[in-house]
């Protein structure tokens, strides 16, 4: 079932309500990363009041506000990507593009005047190109290997004609189509051997920053205190709050100095003015009811769940892949029907993604494989640009998925 298009005028208000969240709750889409596994009732009274997390998280507003449980979130974050004890900052946004931006405007200002260039993968979500145009950065997009990582050789190539300016470069953790990884420690390696004296590394890890970083061996290196310089996440993504939100999480001694506003009572250092508390306290109760391990186990059990989708997929000969350590399983689009019917999200070149957050289950995977099933043998799309070199699922394999 679809969220309503139109609002039935003929119905009371309180009819109204009740079908829009019968529509709402019945709702539920594989195609669209978003946790459903944590319950935020003990939470929701909360939204029957104004909370407004004005200004900079380390300033008290005289507004009513939630600031001390946003710097628990914020600190719980820190020390999960490894921010130096006494040389952190960062806060809540209204979303990863949010965070995003206020990483890359923190970076644009370190380099004011220097003419700074940002260097991003053809895989990036379309933020950075918003971002871009609104900052007046000059742009340079890099080329990507057949699963959506970042291609280390004309990543070296771009920066080698520009040395001499700062750089400003993103790397992904769970790219939008494959939640492909770019590895941190590699590209900074590649700026070290250039020799680019002023560079910023910023994280997008909307979907994958926090799955990966809870990883028991820390394959990849989002590291604030040695690797990296910025990493922005989605709330809404891997915690599944209720409200849309993200987080920006850097070393404040990247900053400039921030303006104190008297009319707020707190220091303007954040993209946006007012800010929505409930969110702070939502993602506070994510972290003190489950904790690092607790998060960890859910983590493991979506990659169980992808791994399981991966498997099935094949099983029923459906061309399909997945990255290592990822949620993500994408594969030749189906008839659009079957598309439609499970919510799944289609780019260009004819291929599909389902994405097993926390909370989809196997039943949901086994529904989506039996209608697949139903159309094996007529003629399948076939994937174009950006997906042409990938192997079959079926000479994968299948409990090593991609290295």
């Amino acid at each position: 079932m679809t969220s309503p298009t139109s609002i039935p005028d003929d119905l009371s208000l309180a009819a109204q309500l009740e079908q829009l969240h019968a529509t709402l709750a019945a709702h539920r889409s594989i195609g669209f990363p978003a946790a459903m596994d944590i319950d935020y009732g003990p939470v929701t009274p909360l939204f029957g009041m104004l909370i407004n997390n004005v200004g900079d998280p380390d300033t008290d507003p005289d507004t009513s506000h939630t600031k001390a449980y946003e710097r628990e979130v914020v600190d719980w974050h820190a020390n999960l990507f490894g921010a130096p004890a006494d040389d952190r900052w960062g806060y809540l946004t209204s979303g990863g593009t949010e965070a995003n931006q206020a990483a890359v405007l923190l970076a644009r200002d370190r380099f004011a005047g220097a003419n700074p260039v940002l260097y991003y993968s053809e895989a990036t979500h379309d933020w950075v190109r918003k971002t871009a145009g609104m900052l007046g950065l000059p742009e340079v997009v890099i080329r990507t290997d057949a699963n959506g990582e970042v291609d280390y050789g004309d990543l070296r190539g771009e920066l080698a004609r520009r040395r001499d300016r700062p750089a400003i470069v993103v790397a992904n953790a769970g790219t939008t189509v494959t939640e492909a990884v770019d590895n941190p420690a590699r590209v900074r390696r590649v700026m070290s051997e250039l020799a680019i004296r002023n560079s910023h590394l910023h994280v997008d890890g909307a979907l994958a920053g926090v799955p990966l970083a809870l990883l028991p061996d820390r394959p990849v290196a989002i590291d604030l205190g040695n690797v990296v310089d910025s990493v922005a996440i989605s709330c809404h993504k891997f915690y599944g709050t209720t409200i849309p939100g993200g987080l920006v999480v850097t070393r404040r001694s990247l900053q400039r100095a921030a303006r104190r506003i008297s009319y707020t009572a707190t220091t303007d250092s954040t993209v946006s003015g007012s800010r929505c508390g409930q969110l702070a306290v939502q993602m506070w109760y994510a972290l003190r009811l489950l904790g690092e391990d607790g998060h960890r186990e859910r983590a493991e059990r979506a990659r169980e769940t992808a791994r399981f989708a991966h498997s099935l997929l094949a099983s029923v000969g459906w061309p399909a892949w997945r990255n290592v350590h990822a949620f993500t399983v994408y594969f030749t689009t189906p008839p659009a029907a079957i598309a439609r019917r499970h919510g799944l999200s289609n780019a260009d070149g004819g291929i599909s993604h389902l994405i097993c957050m926390p909370g989809v289950t196997r039943q949901q995977i086994e529904a989506l494989a039996a209608d697949i099933a139903t159309v094996k043998g007529t003629e399948q799309p076939s994937p174009s640009r950006g997906v042409r070199r990938l192997v079959p699922v079926a000479q994968l394999p299948l409990t090593a998925d991609r290295s």
